[in-house]
């Protein structure tokens, strides 16, 4: 028997990848590993409705148990990777055996970053929510009146804010930088949802570093921010972002830049070795970039799937994103990275407006809350690598559908 693909990873982009490869007709074996005991599982409603208590498991699940029967995909579950050995075409597991592959894909996905044990990262109370574990972790706690502390204002932050708001939670977030969404978004869009978490009775204090939490017998109470604030908490949430997994690669001796280095073929510098998802980095529109979004992990996962099997082209796609805060959809479409203009357009409906990013006169991006029509069109004008003019998305009597035609 011929040597197995072997995919590491049971994530969104490892599970996407197996899927793919049986549905362009792989018939060899395939063997998916994951470090975990469940199956691939959504991970973005984990800080949402997994937490809310709306999902069970079961619904997290991306297949059910029987599909991978079904479809004889081998899984292991609760089987780390100590090691690649490129040379030998060998896999090492953490128990000591050793699985040969004919071709491997890396679908390690990401983690998030932690605060170090000197400024309390190691206190009982302190979480990260990246998986299943963590969300287990927080749930039996997360109680109405509880004092929560939110380290970071991305949208981990403000997700993982809205929940505990909507569950009776008095809910403090600190952003270091001048604003939150500062990484992520124009000053309009953070405006849009200060104001949103303000209503709903977050307290958002920017500008404020943390110096350092405070614990007692082992255990969160407090924090101590930059200023000389102190602040009480019973759990706090850190949400500063996340690294790559890339380090069997390195180990590997693959090449890695911001994740495992691969082209547009999703290959990595060894001609046997894929990636893709949060771990991998690729050349998009000329600069290495590094996707985190469900939709790169399952695009991104197909892709390479389709190049193990020999087709041509390159992964090129046209990055969207979402994010559910409270009653309100953010849906992102394009990278507004170096944008240099920026104009809001109002919805038609209370709390809808979208944000256009523009490079010069070229559209880069939309942000659309609550307002699927200009998201919509936005995504499409970009993928057709076409423009609109600034002063037409400025004036909300304009309808912007004639640009998707236009030449």
């Amino acid at each position: 028997m011929a040597d197995p693909i072997i995919v590491i990873g049971a994530g969104q982009a490892g599970a996407s990848l197996v899927a793919k490869l049986r549905a362009l007709g792989y018939g060899g074996s395939l063997l998916l590993l994951g470090d975990e005991p469940v199956l691939p599982y959504q991970r973005p409603p984990l800080s949402k409705k997994y937490m809310s208590g709306e999902f069970t498991v079961d619904r997290l699940l991306i297949r059910a148990p029987s599909w991978y029967e079904e479809q004889k995909v081998e899984t292991r579950l609760s089987a780390p990777v100590s090691a690649i050995l490129p040379r030998d075409r060998l896999v090492a597991l953490s128990d000591g055996s050793m699985l040969r592959y004919s071709k491997l894909a890396l679908t390690t996905g990401s983690r998030p970053r932690t605060l170090p044990d000197a400024v309390g990262g190691n206190l009982a109370g302190v979480f990260t929510v990246r998986g299943l574990a963590d969300a287990d972790s927080i749930m039996p706690i997360f109680l109405p009146g509880r004092k929560l502390l939110v380290i970071g204002g991305g949208y981990i932050g403000l997700e993982a804010a809205a929940v505990a708001s909507t569950k009776g939670l008095d809910v403090t977030l600190i952003e270091m930088a001048d604003r939150i969404l500062q990484r992520v978004a124009a000053p309009m869009t953070s405006d849009y949802f200060r104001a949103l978490h303000t209503r709903h009775g977050v307290t958002i204090r920017e500008a404020t570093g943390l110096d350092a939490l405070v614990g007692k017998e082992g255990r969160l109470v407090g924090a101590r921010l930059k200023d000389g604030t102190r602040l009480d908490a019973d759990l706090a949430i850190v949400g500063i972002g996340i690294h790559p997994n890339d380090g069997l690669a390195a180990d590997a001796g693959l090449i890695v830049e911001n994740g495992i280095h691969v082209d547009g073929q999703c290959r990595t510098s060894d001609p046997d070795i894929f990636a893709a998802g949060d771990c991998a980095s690729f050349s998009w529109r000329g600069v290495r970039t590094r996707l985190e979004s469900v939709q790169n992990a399952v695009e991104q996962a197909e892709h390479a799937a389709a190049a193990m099997l020999g087709a041509a082209g390159d992964y090129d796609p046209v990055p969207w994103f979402w994010s559910d805060q409270y009653d309100v959809k953010l849906q992102i479409a394009g990278l507004n990275r170096g944008y240099t203009d920026t104009v809001l357009r109002p919805g038609k409906r209370e709390l809808s407006q979208s944000v256009w990013y523009y490079r010069g006169e070229e559209l880069i991006a939309v942000d659309a809350m609550n307002d699927a029509l200009a998201y919509g069109i936005g995504k499409k004008v970009l993928e057709a690598r076409r423009s609109i003019p600034k002063a037409a998305v400025g004036d909300p009597s304009v309808e912007l559908k004639t640009w998707l035609t236009a030449s």
